[in-house]
């Protein structure tokens, strides 16, 4: 390596190490104040989710919201698929996740609150964000990514909520979790 990329290496790693010590302590409030799930089930989103809570706690709050967008609609239709709810409408076209989640509130699939939650994260300028629409440029992402990255807790503890059991997890609906026949259950953790 030649002196010039040495020098360019050490120069962009003292200003990312001052830039991280910097913004630790709210980054550690940010990640605290979500309160979110440790355990969810191990399914295709988990992963996702998981990453949408670092971007947050790290300030990426446009591509915070844009995940929790994706997350809840892949919750929801994880939830339609759960409960064998087609999302199919008879005239051949797809539900809308508005109208899934209104399907499962009628059903009493989900409660109250966890509708309430999903479709805050669903009215949450998610086509303006989507499509880079100008309004974009008035909208206050921090604010946005805090409330739906909360919303997205709430849906999760509902969803993927859970008991410890002599040292077990005992999920209250077994229905979200894939729990094989020794009884073991995938899980994706997120226990910092």
């Amino acid at each position: 390596m030649n002196n010039h990329i040495k020098f360019k290496r050490a120069q962009l790693r003292e200003s990312i190490e001052s830039q991280c010590k910097g913004s630790i302590e709210q980054k550690i409030s940010r990640y605290l104040e979500l309160k979110h799930q440790g355990i969810i089930g191990g399914h295709h989103f988990a992963s996702a989710s998981s990453e949408c809570i670092y971007l947050y706690r790290d300030g990426y709050f446009i591509g915070a919201v844009m995940m929790s967008h994706a997350i809840n609609e892949g919750i929801m239709k994880f939830v339609a698929e759960r409960n064998s709810i087609s999302r199919s409408k008879e005239e051949g076209n797809t539900k809308t996740i508005e109208e899934l989640i209104s399907e499962f509130r009628e059903k009493n699939i989900i409660s109250k609150k966890c509708v309430d939650a999903s479709m805050k994260i669903w009215k949450s300028f998610r086509a303006d964000i989507h499509h880079m629409n100008p309004t974009v440029a008035k909208i206050p992402f921090q604010k946005l990514a805090q409330q739906n990255m909360k919303n997205l807790s709430t849906i999760e503890k509902e969803i993927f909520g859970y008991d410890i059991k002599d040292g077990a997890i005992a999920p209250h609906q077994t229905k979200y979790w894939d729990i094989k026949t020794d009884g073991t259950i995938a899980v994706f953790l997120r226990l910092e």
